[in-house]
């Protein structure tokens, strides 16, 4: 069999596979279904400096090969997630990142500081998030704002730093860079698209929130192509998500240029999609001579 562990800045998941933030809980639940450790880590839910309700509902809605979610960070907040999360996951046996959200800078340096006192393995920054400071533009849609942030975390941050990066740019390889540039340890990507349904019937917006994050298998091309774009650009690793639901589409998002994967709306219709992913992975790589999943990385040939 081959070797089917990746090192992400200097930490080490036994397979490429993350649950990704936002579709695992913090783990509990799926645990019901097989242990946690078959993992090759999670990827909590997003968590924020204080206890956030979410958004009213409706929240959730199907599209075609997808759904749309404007949860809104539904969680109990930083302090919360610490005292009585955190020791249960530890105790799983697979790596542990921690996802934080904030609406300033300062919320995501306070956050980034607790967590760094902890046994979390990693801290993931969702810069999809809007920068109240800054007129509710998000953190993520422009050079400038990815770098100041980072560079503001990162002073504040002892963990390995994952950058989550937005898909809503227009050239993801410079947002990429500046983060990068500006002290990430790795990026990670596609967040979700943003999309919106319409109840033709009473004409209204068929989320509460008018519009909402698109992911699932409609959002994998586009997904790949980023990923694509953003390894030719940087050299730190790449986490790529967005719409892999099979071992097919793990194996092109890692051949795209991702060190690893999270996957996340597959787990609502099949909650053993990891174990299928992993256990297919490792066929792949025996029937092509492959020794380490790591062999499998970036090796798209250009025409």
């Amino acid at each position: 069999m081959a070797d089917l562990s990746v090192k992400i800045a200097g930490v080490e998941f036994k397979n490429p596979l993350i649950a990704a933030s936002g579709t695992f809980g913090f783990g509990k639940e799926f645990n019901e279904f097989y242990p946690l450790e078959r993992l090759g880590g999670i990827s909590c839910k997003g968590i924020t400096l204080t206890r956030r309700d979410g958004n009213p509902p409706p929240r959730v809605a199907e599209t075609p090969s997808g759904m749309l979610n404007s949860v809104g960070l539904q969680n109990p907040g930083v302090d919360v997630f610490i005292k009585e999360d955190l020791p249960w996951l530890k105790q799983q046996n697979t790596t542990v990142i921690a996802n934080i959200a904030g609406n300033t800078p300062e919320e995501y340096c306070e956050m980034a500081e607790k967590l760094s006192d902890t046994e979390v393995d990693m801290i993931e920054m969702n810069i999809s998030c809007p920068n109240v400071k800054s007129g509710g533009v998000q953190f993520g849609t422009s050079c400038g704002s990815v770098s100041a942030v980072t560079d503001a975390v990162r002073r504040h941050c002892a963990k390995p730093l994952i950058v989550k990066l937005s898909p809503n740019v227009t050239d993801i390889a410079e947002i990429a860079k500046s983060a990068e540039a500006s002290g990430a340890d790795a990026v990670s990507m596609i967040n979700t698209l943003t999309g919106m349904r319409i109840d033709i019937n009473t004409r209204r917006p068929i989320l509460h929130n008018n519009t909402g994050g698109m992911s699932g298998p409609a959002v994998f091309p586009v997904a790949v192509r980023m990923v694509w774009q953003a390894a030719n650009a940087v050299k730190i690793p790449i986490i790529g998500m967005g719409g892999i639901s099979s071992w097919q589409d793990a194996a092109e998002m890692l051949i795209a240029g991702a060190a690893a994967l999270q996957i996340g709306t597959v787990l609502f219709s099949d909650p053993y999609a990891p174990i299928k992913i992993t256990d297919g992975l490792n066929a792949y790589l025996d029937k092509n001579g492959l020794d380490s999943v790591s062999q499998l990385s970036g090796t798209i040939k250009p025409y």
